[in-house]
């Protein structure tokens, strides 16, 4: 018998963990009843809709797209900031609820993961009847609501749980894939974003159906390998499980961090040291992953809202602090244009194994030297805290706000 795949799937999943608070808290008001969103810090100009309820959703409001647009469809939209550390408890409620049912969980996000079905008392051996109440008691104990998709892998399984919501339990097993999943518009199947989408409807293909069942090198012509992946996808075949392709594509892709300020940049010197700020975090994620970058790029937006970008291969791949700041700094003379600076990011990618380089007599000096600064940095922060050391440059004024990663 094949393993059966439940794939749990929290309904707007922030706003929801944030309702159950301010409701335990005295609120009268049920954010997820009325045209309500969890988003950014409005103060600091970085408002983006994080979750929505489904009220906001019928004005067309969508995750990702700035708070300021929301606002401009539904002006009596409440707007709530994000708790990160509490989200992270609600997930662990969860896990740890789940693992009363089953042992074998892989977590995918902090509102979604896959278990591995186990029959339970009661269910008479039927998973959709488990899922049921699995579903069910996860409303009744912790107070939210989850869909749950159930098929024999995690593409499908998750895709599933993508059916109607919310609190729904919907299966796909790969004998329901054409009739269940070939009628839905192409952008709806897992991995395939807008650009390829755009690409995909030029081929005259709107459906899943019809990309299931094109000539899979026609779509490796104009897609490359991630054409192969998704006509897999389309047929229901997952060869590698969603959440180890998604990691690796997650490292491919590169590691960068952003940040919008809270007071529009006027000087060089001023977005250099945002940007000093900026790589001591790219290059400390670089260190904690492993990796080391080839390619560092920087991007910036204007206060008129155009976004510019630049990048330049390092002569050496390298996870250096001050390899990858004296990189941005230049690429930062190189393309800012004396506009008022609103967002800086740094993002490094042709990411290496740092097991595994080649560097000549000099950047090695160089590389090794800093590297050895870097760790001995990284060792002192992680023991005591990441404000136990700090650059002078730092406090001579009040620093800029935190980050933000983008993967």
């Amino acid at each position: 018998m094949k393993k059966i795949i439940f794939h749990i799937d929290v309904n707007s999943a922030y706003l929801s963990w944030t309702a159950i608070k301010l409701l335990r808290d005295g609120s009268e008001t049920d954010l997820r009843k009325i045209p309500a969103i969890v988003g950014g810090d409005m103060s600091k100009r970085h408002g983006v809709v994080l979750a929505k309820s489904i009220a906001a959703a019928r004005y067309g409001i969508r995750t990702g797209e700035p708070i300021t647009d929301a606002l401009r469809k539904c002006a009596n939209l409440t707007i709530v900031p994000p708790e990160h550390h509490y989200y992270s408890q609600c997930s662990r409620q969860l896990l740890d609820l789940l693992h009363h049912y089953t042992s074998a969980i892989s977590q995918y996000s902090i509102d979604e993961c896959f278990a591995e079905y186990v029959p339970i008392p009661g269910d008479n051996g039927d998973p959709v009847r488990a899922a049921h109440m699995i579903k069910d008691t996860i409303r009744d104990r912790l107070g939210f609501t989850v869909n749950i998709g159930i098929s024999t892998n995690r593409l499908l399984a998750k895709m599933a749980s993508d059916f109607e919501k919310p609190d729904k339990v919907h299966t796909l097993f790969p004998e329901e894939v054409p009739v269940k999943m070939w009628p839905l518009p192409v952008r709806d199947l897992f991995m395939v974003g807008h650009a390829s989408a755009a690409k995909l409807e030029l081929l005259g293909i709107k459906t899943i159906g019809d990309l299931a069942k094109m000539d899979p090198a026609l779509i490796e012509a104009h897609l490359k390998s991630h054409g192969r992946t998704i006509w897999e996808y389309a047929n229901g075949i997952e060869s590698v499980h969603i959440d180890e392709r998604t990691k690796t594509d997650t490292s491919n892709k590169g590691i960068g961090n952003s940040t919008t300020l809270s007071a529009d940049v006027t000087t060089e010197e001023a977005a250099r040291k945002v940007l000093l700020e900026l790589s001591e975090s790219v290059a400390g994620r670089l260190r904690k992953a492993g990796f080391l970058a080839g390619m560092v790029s920087v991007e910036i937006r204007y206060n008129t809202f155009e976004n510019v970008s630049h990048q330049m291969q390092l002569l050496s791949p390298s996870q250096a602090t001050q390899v990858i700041y004296e990189a941005a700094g230049q690429l930062f003379h190189e393309l800012w244009n004396g506009t008022p600076v609103r967002l800086l990011g740094i993002r490094t990618s042709k990411l290496s194994d740092c097991q595994v380089r080649q560097m000549n007599l000099f950047d090695y000096v160089r590389n090794d030297k800093q590297e050895k600064l870097d760790q001995a940095l990284d060792s002192i922060r992680q023991k005591y805290g990441s404000k136990a050391v700090m650059r002078g440059s730092f406090l001579e004024e009040k620093r800029p706000p935190k980050a933000t990663p983008y993967d």
